[in-house]
């Protein structure tokens, strides 16, 4: 019963800890990984919470889809950002 309480607390901890990293985070992979993290983090929470459903949910979209959505406009960013310096900075 203990364990169970204990496992709770880590479990809210890491969350919000995650949720502070994805909001305050400067650097937009990290940001992004953060995300997937809190999103595979929640998925764990809606198990405990006793809905398996929501948690596969959370799972394959909030963590898988959107990750990896996230992870790909990051990428067309940081190539845009790239692409911007090495034309010396003019207007797009």
């Amino acid at each position: 019963m203990m364990a169970e309480w204990l496992l709770d607390i880590v479990l809210v901890i890491a969350l919000l800890v995650t949720a502070g990293s994805v909001l305050w985070s400067r650097d937009l992979f990290r940001a992004v990984v953060f995300f997937i993290a809190f999103g595979l983090l929640m998925a764990l929470a809606w198990v405990r919470l006793h809905a398996p459903d929501v948690a596969l949910a959370e799972a394959a979209i909030g963590a898988g889809l959107t990750g990896v959505l996230l992870l790909d406009a990051a990428r067309h960013l940081s190539n845009r950002k790239s692409g911007r310096k090495n034309r010396g900075g003019g207007q797009s």
